[in-house]
């Protein structure tokens, strides 16, 4: 009879340290083991322990899974080698998981997409199931435009890219948007690589901007703007094309690096501006319509294509600082003549007003200097009168031709706005565009007209006097005023008194100065009794009589007297 062996303190020691370092070694890792009986909603897996686990069979039968036959081999999550009933814990989710997560994170390393199924709504968007791990899909992240229905994207499995994962958190964050954008841009530079700068094709209308279209190419999309449209100014691209329009378009420019196409409809019609100097020669004038407005001017179009711009300083010789849009408005027709041609600028310079007379040049020659005028006073201000001679033309009266007596200041007091006024003709500036009028010329300078001389004697009526002296008036209707100073009153002293004067009193006087430029006259009865006595002298002291200076100063006096009687 064979003697078994008894084992030891020593060898059970043994063994339970080998079952704990089992244990530790084991939990907490995915294990593989054989189905051996599916009982229920269960399915029995012995992973070679004491005792064998149960898995709920939901565990085996998620989306893209099939449930499992008895002998087959699967690999599980082992969570604890023994519960409270002896039984291994064990999980399919878990291990799927796992197993999902490092091919997850090979695949995130390596910038590879990944494929997954949208399983599940929640808040901001959406659950994908990366076959074992969760993920989630942002709402934005979906399409490359915005999807109103999602329904025809659901449990369907399809590639997405990670965009983050944090595996000690379990959170992955996935875009579908991205694997499209991808693949568009793959296909799209293939396109591109298939266009040349120049060519011509054939594409449909597929959006209309406000600067511009897009026209599908046959999978790419081409710009077509607006300036590239026609050569004549379009207001809006809705002017020229339509959505679902084909349309013949040139490719003008292609950027290999934004992938981006410019395309052109003008380019396939001949430039207006070649020869455009030889068709609009300078000084030229030429019908045009008006198609733009702005505030320095208008754009006036000669012909499709062409078009010149009328600055507003050359749109009127009278209306200045005015909003060119009240004196011509969009569409109308005006005759315009050309100021200067730059087809390297594609620039035209026109004028408006070049095609009308100067009403500087017609005022001139209607009313010459000297010619009397009639008209409303438009302004007044600190230095004259603006008064209006012409519908469009305004003249000046300074405040020194108001007045030949009074200063202009006084003399301007006399006027306000609206009243109608007659002036005379100064002179006319064409250049300047500037008409000089006079109100005092209209009466002629009563310095004029009285036709005095130095040296002539005049008979005064007296108008003031003061103690300085007495103010006169000189000749018959009292226009031209003189001070006699107190000491031009008489030759002698005692006679050298104002108040023996009065009011009314006519007294004779010589003229001893005149100027015109300050409009004084200077008058003396001293000057004129000087010029009698010297007078009398030489008449009467030449003879040998022998009668002494005031004999012949009698003489003269008596004589005077007798010719006045």
């Amino acid at each position: 009879m064979t003697e078994t062996a008894t084992p030891t303190t020593d060898d059970f020691a043994q063994m339970l340290e080998a079952s704990m370092a089992g244990r530790d070694m084991m939990e907490g890792a995915v294990v593989k083991g054989a189905v051996t009986a599916i009982e229920n909603d269960a399915v029995v897996i012995d992973v070679g322990l004491k005792t064998e686990g149960r898995i709920a069979l939901r565990e085996f039968t998620g989306p893209g899974s099939e449930a499992p036959s008895v002998g087959d081999e699967v690999e599980v999550y082992l969570e604890r080698i023994e519960n409270a009933l002896g039984e291994a814990v064990l999980s399919r989710d878990k291990a799927r998981r796992e197993e999902a997560w490092d091919r997850l994170e090979k695949q995130f390393e390596g910038k590879e997409p990944v494929n997954g199924a949208i399983v599940g709504r929640v808040k901001g968007g959406f659950t994908v199931d990366l076959g074992g791990a969760s993920a989630f899909l942002p709402g934005s992240q979906v399409d490359i435009r915005p999807v109103r229905d999602v329904a025809p994207l659901m449990n369907k499995e399809q590639p997405f890219a990670i965009l983050k994962m944090d595996r000690p958190r379990g959170n992955i964050v996935v875009s579908r948007r991205a694997v499209l954008e991808e693949s568009r841009a793959e296909q799209r530079a293939e396109l591109v690589g298939q266009l040349a700068e120049g060519e011509v094709r054939e594409g449909v209308v597929k959006n209309i901007t406000d600067y511009g279209a897009f026209v599908d190419l046959g999978g790419i999309d081409g710009l077509l703007h607006v300036t590239d449209m026609s050569w004549s100014r379009v207001g809006h691209p809705s002017e020229v094309v339509e959505v679902g329009q084909t349309v013949q378009v040139q490719i003008v420019k292609i950027n290999k690096d934004t992938q981006r196409i410019s395309l052109g409809m003008k380019q396939l019609q001949s430039d207006p501006w070649d020869g455009v100097g030889v068709k609009y020669p300078v000084g030229a004038t030429f019908k045009g319509r008006v198609t733009n407005i702005a505030e320095y001017g208008a754009f006036v179009e000669l012909e499709a294509g062409v078009e010149g711009l009328v600055h507003v300083s050359e749109m009127s010789w009278t209306k200045k600082n005015v909003h060119p849009g009240k004196i011509v408005s969009t569409s109308q027709e005006v005759d315009v003549m050309v100021l200067d041609v730059d087809p390297d600028k594609r620039r035209v310079s026109l004028g408006i007003k070049q095609t009308q007379r100067n009403p500087w040049e017609l005022f001139a020659e209607a009313h010459p200097v000297g010619a009397e005028v009639e008209g409303e006073v438009k302004n007044i201000t600190e230095f004259g009168l603006f008064i209006g001679v012409d519908e469009d033309i305004d003249g000046m009266v300074h405040l020194s031709d108001l007045d030949w007596d009074r200063s202009g200041e006084d003399a301007i007091q006399d006027f306000k706005k609206g009243d109608m006024v007659r002036a005379k003709v100064l002179d006319v500036d064409v250049e300047k565009e500037r008409v000089s009028l006079g109100v005092k010329q209209l009466g002629g300078d009563p310095m004029d007209e009285g036709g005095l001389k130095r040296g002539e004697t005049v008979t005064c009526t007296v108008t003031e006097v003061t103690s300085g002296g007495i103010e006169v008036s000189i000749g018959p209707d009292d226009l031209v005023k003189a001070f006699i100073r107190k000491s031009d009153l008489s030759r002698d002293r005692a006679e050298q008194r104002p108040e023996r004067f009065a009011v009314g009193d006519k007294v004779d006087a010589r003229v001893t100065n005149i100027d015109k430029a300050s409009r004084r006259i200077s008058v003396s009865i001293k000057a004129l009794e000087v010029a009698e006595e010297k007078e009398a002298v030489e008449q009467y002291g030449s003879s040998d009589s022998g009668a002494s200076l005031g004999d012949i100063l009698g003489a003269a006096l008596k004589e005077q007297d007798d010719d006045k009687s």
